[in-house]
């Protein structure tokens, strides 16, 4: 599996990401500068977790307009798969490939824990091909934006067209609001878009991909995209 990362300046997270995607596919991914305008053929492009120029503006609104950006977009529309994490969530839904936006933590405080999420209808995508529909997996988080919002229509079109992939939840696969860590609507922690090559998630699978680093519920995400697009 040939991958590329995208690295903003503020990104924290795409030596993360290039560390798994190493480890899991035994190929050394392309890290692709934000002002570059080209990128290698690849079968799957991640959108690493960070803070893009500094979360100024809004979170994830300059990486957006980034001009390696328009290749992201052709190549999405194209259907390769595209992965945003946590910024990358947000750089997404910026881009208008994903619906609605993230805002603000509804506790306004910066949250950094692990989370338990229930994967959801979107099962059939090459993001979650590793993972039983209903399963709860337990996902790190670190972010102050990840409050997602969208409307009513959008949110029932959404779930109506099976593309919630993971929401929040308790360890037993219930919902409470002290399970939602930022207050997301309908608990929802991930979506796709409506050809399933696009993911945005804010719990972050790469941090959480081997037994040393306390656990590996992340990695069944990345292995189901090798097995999938290899």
């Amino acid at each position: 599996m040939k991958s590329a990362v995208i690295v903003y300046p503020g990104s924290n997270c795409d030596r993360d990401a290039q560390v798994a995607l190493r480890e899991i596919s035994g190929t050394e991914p392309v890290m692709v500068w934000h002002r570059d305008t080209e990128m290698p053929d690849v079968d799957l492009i991640v959108v690493p977790g960070g803070f893009s120029y500094g979360d100024y503006l809004r979170s994830g609104a300059m990486a957006a307009r980034s001009p390696i950006m328009a290749e992201v977009v052709a190549r999405a529309d194209a259907g390769v798969p595209v992965l945003g994490i946590c910024n990358g969530f947000q750089v997404l839904t910026e881009t208008g490939l994903l619906p609605g936006a993230l805002m603000r933590n509804a506790n306004l405080k910066f949250v950094c824990r692990d989370v338990w999420l229930r994967v959801e209808d979107a099962s059939e995508t090459p993001f979650t091909a590793g993972y039983a529909p209903g399963q709860v997996v337990r996902i790190p988080i670190a972010h102050h934006d990840g409050n997602y919002f969208a409307d009513d229509d959008t949110l029932d079109r959404l779930e109506g067209e099976g593309r919630v992939a993971f929401r929040y939840c308790d360890a037993d696969g219930s919902f409470s609001d002290s399970a939602n860590p930022n207050g997301s609507r309908r608990h929802i922690a991930g979506i796709v878009n409506e050809a399933g090559n696009v993911l945005g998630m804010m719990p972050h699978p790469e941090r959480l991909i081997d037994g040393a680093l306390g656990g590996s519920d992340g990695r069944a995400l990345f292995e189901g995209l090798l097995r999938t697009l290899h």
